[in-house]
């Protein structure tokens, strides 16, 4: 135990320092669900707030990654060092992540200033892991000064990135299918900024008026429903080429600058961690219900009931959550 207790602290350590080889290692840990892992997070914890955490999500196939890589070269342009989470779905058999190479993001694998790190969702409806959070505090105590979180393409269940993000951005493109399944779904309350990537498309102009009419809906301003007075931006790009980025950079800062002067930066963090921990709770909680129920005689004996059609799974579970309690 002690052998253990000095590991981790020497971990602790180097990942403040920086150590991308600590931080990597640390990442793995909580993304394992090792002990060792969550004591870290405890204890570099307090070093943490320091980052700008940007929540990047919208339907398959958008460019979210080519996206996040030219907005990534502009940051480092900049000076500034950067962190990226790519939430990949994951694969039935392993559960680890199935789009790990991210080819897109692959001119940054040697600039040491930025760090890239794909992980699975574990089926997770809202396309982010249970860890994800946790990754970002690792990035933000290795000294990250932007963090970029990209989730899986779920379309409408993406809506659990706003408990992990300071500034969401959602990205559409013209002419698709699930881009305008977007506009018709809860998911178009979520975003701080709207990005309409491969701009290039006749389409662009007719879409800009679509997102325009629905976000009219939220009010003559349009205003973000995270964000009171904030008027939500809507940025043509073209990330292959770079065309746009340096606007959607100058969007994101003026979206943080806002929040900041307005008092929201630390309220919107307030309420990002009471969801994590509630869903922290909630995901071990069921954990502990499976392994607990695993051999009970009387929840084999109400799923059968349930599997005969005599007993509806909601009379089932609050009788389960009766005997729990």
């Amino acid at each position: 135990m002690i052998a253990r207790a000095m590991s981790a602290d020497t971990l602790a350590q180097r990942l403040l320092e920086g150590d991308r080889r600590a931080l990597a290692r640390a990442i793995s840990l909580v993304e394992d669900d090792r002990p060792e892992g969550w004591e870290l997070v405890r204890e570099v914890y307090p070093h943490t707030g320091s980052a700008a955490v940007v929540g990047f999500t919208g339907p398959p196939g958008v460019g979210k990654s080519t996206l996040i890589a030219a907005v990534t070269r502009a940051r480092r342009n900049a000076g500034r060092s950067v962190g990226v989470l790519s939430i990949d779905p994951s694969s039935p058999f392993t559960q680890g992540a199935l789009l790990g190479d991210r080819i897109r993001l692959s001119e940054h694998f040697l600039d040491q200033g930025v760090f890239i790190r794909s992980m699975a969702n574990r089926g997770a409806l809202g396309g982010l892991s249970e860890a994800a959070l946790q990754a970002a505090l690792l990035l933000d105590a290795a000294g990250r000064e932007d963090v970029f979180v990209e989730t899986v393409g779920v379309g409408q269940a993406e809506i659990d990135i706003i408990d992990h993000a300071d500034t969401v951005v959602l990205v559409l493109m013209p002419g698709s299918g699930d881009s305008i399944q977007a506009l018709k779904a809860g998911i178009m309350e979520i975003p701080d900024v709207i990005v309409i990537n491969k701009a290039d498309n006749p389409l662009t102009d007719t879409m800009v008026r679509e997102i325009r009419g629905v976000l009219s809906l939220a009010g003559p301003e349009a205003v973000s429903e995270r964000g009171g007075g904030w008027r939500v931006p809507i940025v043509k790009t073209e990330a292959a080429r770079g065309e746009g980025i340096d606007a959607l950079v100058e969007r994101l800062q003026e979206h943080r600058s806002h929040i900041l002067a307005a008092g929201q930066l630390a309220e919107r963090r307030r309420r990002n961690l009471r969801n994590e921990v509630l869903s922290i709770a909630a995901a071990r909680m069921r954990r502990r219900l499976e392994e607990d129920l695993r051999e009970d005689a009387e929840f084999q004996r109400l799923l059968e009931q349930v599997v005969d059609r005599r007993l509806d799974p909601a009379s089932a579970a609050t009788a389960l959550l009766a005997a729990a309690g």
